[in-house]
């Protein structure tokens, strides 16, 4: 099985188990300042006063562990500029999430679901090379905010753990047909503004304040002839450069409808893709809109960009660990890298997947097509770039970019897409299903709570 898979993203919802969390399922990506999120775990409260605020299936549930990943999270929402919720409701919803998190890893445990070494190294060179700094620099940080190696890679080794659980229950959700269909009559049927997304083009001939009927002629007039020559179908943006006294990009970038000004709504809401409006009068000025896209929100677009590129998979086995796989393939790309291999040469010869006959291509592939690590390093890569040895569900995989195109797709493609989405709805679904029926099954006891 190639990585041409739907979309797996992370757990969603306000109590992410530590900013890892999220990045175990892509890659272990983190945002800036993880180390030190991570080591507030350990402040300076004495541990004497600690209590036990739960128990799941008669393990404990500490005030200090509650408190500890409190403090972390109104770190990380402070730090993106979130707003706090009540600190009470806080509490409580972190407690839920470890109570969540403490029956699945029993379960992991009763199942026999072990994370290799070599996927701690991986995921902590991750976690450093998302921070910017080596590995050591990351331990070394860790343990000066009063934390410690071995606790910073043991919860990496259990947001692992969750990952895998996860992955091992959502991988059996399957889409019909009548899903995709009843999705899209969803979408279409929900014309609120919040739900249409537009890019649109816009050309602005500026009114200065006290302009008398002739110089509001004239500049109107300089407004229609730019948008009679869009009409014709000249480049919409070199028209912009001519006519338009707005600055930055004539192109105002895909958003909800909600987000433009009322007046370039109502201008455009009968328009196509493709479409112009006429030049139409706001206290700024005259106004001429192109739609270069317009879309239901939940919908993909018309038109997307494409990549082709091609990898060889080295599945792990018994007989080949994660960093043997990760030291094989980072020798090949030495080699490849110095003229001395072949990429296709070798694909064909070691892949093991499906495209190693044909030299590892995987072909031009829409958005969303491969798992998210996958996808994050083609987004990362220039064209005939090659990247690092990277570590996804299937194997250990030497990836590089051949092309990116910009197309539009074919109704069977954007349903192809649609499905996409559809599945990662049904496996977020399945999977708060799934952890609510092991919560079910737990044996919780509530203690006091948490201060």
């Amino acid at each position: 099985m190639n990585p041409r898979l739907a979309l797996l993203r992370s757990f969603h919802g306000l109590m992410l188990s530590a900013v890892v969390t999220g990045a175990a399922a892509q890659g272990l990506r983190a945002s800036p300042g993880l180390a030190s999120s991570l080591a507030a775990q350990s402040d300076n409260r004495p541990r004497q006063a600690d209590h036990i605020v739960a128990l799941v299936n008669s393990e404990p549930v500490t005030n200090y562990e509650v408190t500890a990943r409190l403090l972390r999270i109104e770190q990380q929402m402070t730090a993106q500029g979130q707003a706090l919720p009540a600190r009470a409701e806080l509490a409580r919803q972190v407690l839920d999430r470890i109570i969540n998190e403490r029956a699945l890893l029993q379960l992991a445990r009763e199942n026999n679901v072990r994370i290799e070494d070599a996927s701690v190294d991986r995921a902590e060179e991750n976690v450093a090379a998302q921070n910017q700094s080596t590995v050591a620099e990351l331990r070394r940080r860790v343990v000066q905010q009063g934390s410690t190696v071995e606790l910073f890679r043991a919860e990496l080794r259990e947001q692992l753990t969750l990952q895998r659980v996860r992955e091992r229950e959502v991988d059996r959700t399957r889409v019909s047909e009548q899903d995709v269909d009843q999705y899209i009559r969803e979408q279409q049927a929900n014309t609120d503004a919040s739900n249409i997304e537009m890019n649109l083009g816009h050309i602005l001939v500026s009114v200065p304040e006290g302009a008398n009927a002739v110089q509001i002629a004239a500049l109107q007039a300089r407004a229609q002839r730019a948008q009679q020559r869009a009409v014709a179908g000249e480049d919409f943006a070199a028209l912009a450069k001519e006519y338009s006294d707005a600055t930055g990009s004539s192109a105002l970038g895909l958003r909800p409808a909600d987000r433009y000004p009322p007046l370039f709504v109502q201008a455009t809401q009968a328009l196509r893709e493709g479409g112009v409006s006429a030049a139409t009068r706001s206290g700024a000025g005259f106004h001429v809109l192109k739609v270069i896209e317009k879309r239901q929100a939940g919908l993909p677009g018309v038109n997307v960009v494409q990549t082709r590129s091609r990898h060889i998979l080295l599945r792990l086995s018994p007989q080949l660990s994660e960093r043997a796989a990760v030291a094989q393939l980072a020798e090949v790309r030495k080699r490849i890298l110095a003229g001395q291999a072949d990429f296709a040469a070798v694909a064909k010869a070691q892949s093991q997947d499906a495209s190693g006959p044909g030299g590892g291509d995987l072909g031009w592939v829409n958005p969303g097509t491969f798992v998210p690590e996958f996808e994050e390093l083609l987004n990362s890569l220039a064209p005939g770039d090659m990247g690092e040895p990277l570590v996804s569900r299937f194997g250990v995989h030497l990836v590089q970019l051949l092309e990116r195109r910009q197309t539009k797709l074919t109704d069977q493609e954007q349903r192809a897409m649609i499905r996409n989405i559809v599945r990662e709805k049904k496996m977020e679904e399945a999977y708060v299903n799934f952890v609510n029926d092991v919560r079910g099954r737990a044996f919780v006891e509530m203690r006091n709570a948490p201060e």
